[in-house]
């Protein structure tokens, strides 16, 4: 054995000993690599949710925690577990917390939808620049992400105000004889979302259009179709994934939005998310809001696990 394969060898002997060991305790290479988000997924999200969900089942109190512990030791011994379905019950027969949820996916779906229409040129011009130009692109991008998101919501309060910089500069210019009403209005909330998470649909959209092939692209112009049939024909049907990924990144997050609506919004502005604030710190009533946050949480993963499911069976028709 020459000196190179000897080293080669004694190279590969610390990860042989280590496949040997994991193998021993019933962990294969693929499992180790999955296990890290898993453990991040259980510690983080599994037993949180789980927290929650008892205190849903359970009833307020005055007390510390304010709410009635599910599980009751007699003196006898027994052990008597209670459920409660009431706070559940309670949503659908109290209008303000439909009314709640209606108006906060009418927020998210259509500040998606304008995050949508605005990201897809941008993502678009960016995926057909230079490389020279690209990079810088992207900077210009995520650059709102370098400054604190409570200071960039403040700026919009400064733009948006009846003397703020929006009315000055309309008046200015004589387009307007009286400032506008922008602040606290659904307007407002529309701006806020949209600009803040217009970077969440960007980034994938580009990651999808970057890839596309250009010989897709020359054979539709060879075959005679202009550049709008090729952009309906060929690059929006390529790029459906992107827009799924960017838009489930804005809906999910504006859906429970607490910030924007309460600097940006108005007393009419009623989202999940404030009414969420509002059970846990105002009425302490930790039971209701536990089950609002439940609710909203099967509002949001029961459409996503039936969109999975339907384009798995488009995939396998295919």
């Amino acid at each position: 054995m020459t000196a190179e394969a000897a080293a080669a060898v004694a190279r590969r002997r610390p990860w042989t000993v280590l496949g040997r060991g994991l193998a021993a305790i019933g962990l294969s290479g693929k499992a180790l690599v999955i296990l890290a988000p898993a453990l991040w997924l259980a510690v983080f999200f599994l037993v949180p949710l789980a927290v929650v969900f008892k205190i849903s089942l359970s009833q307020a109190a005055i007390a510390r925690p304010p709410y009635l512990p599910l599980l009751t030791f007699d003196p006898d011994g027994t052990v008597q577990l209670t459920l409660h379905l009431s706070n559940f019950l309670f949503l659908l027969s109290d209008s303000l917390y439909i009314n709640a949820y209606l108006n906060s996916i009418r927020i998210a779906f259509i500040s998606t939808v304008i995050a949508l229409l605005i990201a897809y040129p941008i993502a678009y011009f960016i995926a057909r620049s230079s490389d020279r130009w690209r990079n810088f692109l992207l900077m210009l991008v995520i650059l709102p992400f370098w400054t604190s998101f409570l200071l960039r919501v403040y700026a919009w309060i400064g733009f948006m105000k009846g003397n703020g910089v929006i009315n000055n500069t309309l008046m200015a210019l004589g387009i307007i004889n009286q400032p506008l009403v922008l602040l606290q209005t659904d307007f407002a909330v529309y701006v806020g979302i949209v600009y803040t998470y217009l970077p969440f649909m960007i980034l994938p959209l580009y990651t999808n259009l970057v890839k596309l092939d250009q010989s897709l692209l020359e054979a539709s112009a060879d075959l005679g179709a202009r550049p709008l049939r090729t952009f309906l024909s060929v690059t929006l049907p390529l790029s459906i994934p992107g827009v799924i990924a960017g838009s489930m990144l804005v809906f999910i997050p504006a859906l429970g939005e607490f910030v924007i609506p309460a600097l940006l919004g108005g007393p009419d502005t009623l989202m999940i998310g404030r009414v969420l604030w509002d059970e846990f710190f105002s009425n302490r009533d930790w039971p209701v809001a536990s089950a609002v946050a439940i609710a909203m949480l099967l509002v949001v993963v029961v459409p996503i696990m039936l969109m999975q499911n339907a384009q798995s069976a488009v995939v396998e028709r295919r």
